[in-house]
């Protein structure tokens, strides 16, 4: 068993139901008489697919329960091919394996909560809503969508929130009133946002505007804008494995994740854009460059990671705990 197979859970699908034209729900459970990883709301799992491709899904279920998770998929007909294997290959009784849970969106500890979902950015933050609800505390979700039926668990939510959930169907309502919604915010109220890119960029624009930046969390499911490439281009630069015994030298025409799967093709990877997270990797010296934009530079640099498959060096020797 290699490291990578070891970091992995063999899980079966026990349910599987199309709960809108485009998207599925998968109950997924333990091979054997185990119990999952506990996880917490904003987590996901990287699910390892039978074609080799892997891909990050939120997990939307019940968090106390560990003897199974809950994810829902969209299909993407301009994807690059995860979810339609998922909406064509994956039934009931499918084994698969995941790795994780991991959580960069955590809910961080707050009296008031705003929600703001778009499409199946509604994942994380129902188990969010989950959280809040038992945790006793002020929040309230508007959540948009391209017609009411194709939004997951709107009517759901409605039906259990009335008075906290408002829907925001783009076909009869438009677009979500984001500068309206983010000045209506009291300034002592964390955000929570995930959706398509051009609502993550609205909603940071308006939360700059009313001077909230700092209590925003995003969670990106495509990569947004990347930093620049310095001027001159790209350095050449040397990497250590410590685990691993050797010192390989990155070309300025060659990726960190490239040159590291050279020797170690047991890492996972999968968005290769920096927002996904699968190929995040412990920095034990030298000065990374970020390029991601799952976490802020500063965010990776207090934790000591980086992702591997757009990250660089600033120093001319990074040492990685792989």
């Amino acid at each position: 068993m290699d490291q990578n197979d070891a970091r992995r859970t063999t899980i079966r699908v026990i349910e599987a139901e199309q709960i809108t034209t485009d998207v599925v729900r998968l109950v997924l459970a333990p091979v054997g008489n185990r119990s999952l990883p506990s996880w917490s709301a904003g987590a996901h799992v990287d699910l390892h697919l039978p074609s080799g491709l892997s891909r990050q899904y939120s997990l939307c279920g019940d968090s106390s329960d560990t003897s199974s998770y809950t994810v829902c998929v969209l299909r993407e007909p301009s994807g690059r091919g995860g979810s339609a294997e998922i909406h064509d290959s994956v039934k009931v009784g499918t084994e698969l394996s995941i790795s994780g849970p991991r959580n960069h969106f955590a809910l961080v500890n707050s009296p008031k909560y705003r929600f703001l979902a778009g499409g199946i950015g509604i994942t994380p933050i129902k188990a969010m809503i989950d959280e809040a609800e038992r945790l006793g505390a002020d929040w309230a979700l508007v959540y948009g969508g391209r017609t009411a039926d194709s939004m997951v668990f709107g009517a759901e939510l409605l039906s259990r929130y009335p008075t906290q959930v408002t829907l925001v169907p783009q076909d009869t309502e438009g677009l979500i009133d984001v500068t309206g919604v983010v000045a209506s915010i009291d300034a002592d109220t964390q955000i929570y946002c995930c959706g398509p890119e051009g609502l993550l960029e609205a909603v940071g624009k308006a939360c700059e505007a009313a001077n909230t930046t700092d209590l925003l969390h995003i969670e990106r499911f495509t990569a947004g804008e990347a930093p620049p490439i310095p001027d001159g281009g790209d350095k050449p630069f040397e990497v250590e494995l410590r685990q691993s015994g050797v010192t390989l030298t990155v070309g300025a025409d060659q990726s960190l994740l490239e040159v590291v799967r050279g020797i170690r093709d047991d890492i996972d990877f999968s968005c290769q854009e920096g927002y996904c997270g699968s190929c995040e990797t412990k920095v034990l010296e030298g000065q990374p460059d970020h390029r991601g934009t799952m976490m802020t530079p500063e965010e990776h640099d207090e934790d000591g990671t980086m992702l591997i498959c757009v990250g660089r060096s600033c120093s001319p020797r990074l040492v990685l705990d792989l």
